[in-house]
């Protein structure tokens, strides 16, 4: 009884967190729930097979109503592009199943290393060259820029991540005040987070390694504990967005990033 306290105590923290990140950087709050729940796996005894699986697909279960809480509070304050969303949603869609399909596939060290090289890039970007001229005057269109949402979904889906990492990230170097970027960001979370938990449901559905009450890959006992967490706490972390100016939300996200990267080169190299 006191351990299943003590993990609901876990698992409400951790919905906290991550729903006032979710706010405030417009991410999924991804980065905090897959550690965090991939550790939790392992003292329950998960087949370590499977825990990045399960961990990753709860925290896309999560995301989804994380990213509508976000993005309704973000699109009061008129901080978020439709214009890119409606632009963006079909690549990102169809990245996000993939990414959900080929998970199991890809090497857990190449993803983090590939993903922590570029989040200290762009960290140091903006933190050092938050003013400084970016790579586009807008967001560029054409055939080939598909290739950028669909690469979001897809990363994003693989990582367990609401794609506001990236989003964010990505659409500052095309000139996007940093507001609407977190803005935009966290609608198209729920374009990410969405398809690929149905990807990661399908997927896991016959998996008899699955730990009781999980539908597929998803822990319905995690969702259950962080999702209601981090709807309540989303509108906090967006409020204290605007309540800074852009330089400094540019310099407070780098800094987020910078500590997301070490993190992942620590488990790449330790």
């Amino acid at each position: 009884m006191d351990n299943l306290l003590l993990l609901g105590a876990a698992m409400l923290a951790t919905g906290c967190i991550a729903g006032v990140m979710a706010g405030l950087f417009g991410i999924g709050g991804g980065i905090v729930i897959v550690p965090v729940l991939e550790l939790t796996l392992g003292f329950m005894g998960v087949d370590p097979a499977i825990r990045m699986h399960i961990a990753v697909a709860t925290s896309l279960a999560t995301i989804i109503p994380t990213s509508i809480s976000s993005a309704r509070e973000h699109h009061r304050r008129q901080a978020v592009d439709m214009s890119i969303v409606k632009r963006w949603s079909v690549f990102v869609l169809l990245g996000a199943l993939a990414g959900a399909w080929i998970a199991a596939q890809v090497h857990s060290r190449v993803l983090a290393l590939i993903f922590a090289t570029l989040a200290l890039t762009i960290a140091l970007k903006m933190i050092l060259f938050s003013e400084s001229r970016n790579l586009t005057d807008d967001v560029p269109r054409g055939p080939l820029v598909a290739l950028i949402p669909t690469s979001i979904g897809c990363l994003s889906s693989m990582m367990g991540i609401g794609g506001g990492t990236f989003s964010v990230m990505i659409l500052s170097l095309f000139n996007q005040p940093i507001h609407r970027a977190v803005g935009t960001a966290a609608l198209l979370g729920l374009v990410i987070s969405l398809p690929g938990t149905i990807g990661f449901i399908v997927t896991g559905w016959n998996d008899v390694r699955v730990p009781p009450g999980s539908l597929g890959y998803v822990s319905m006992i995690g969702f259950a504990l962080i999702a209601p967490a981090t709807v309540l706490t989303a509108p906090i972390g967006a409020k204290i967005a605007h309540s800074f100016s852009e330089k400094k939300l540019s310099i407070f996200f780098g800094a987020f990033l910078v500590i997301a990267a070490a993190r992942l080169f620590y488990g790449v190299f330790i």
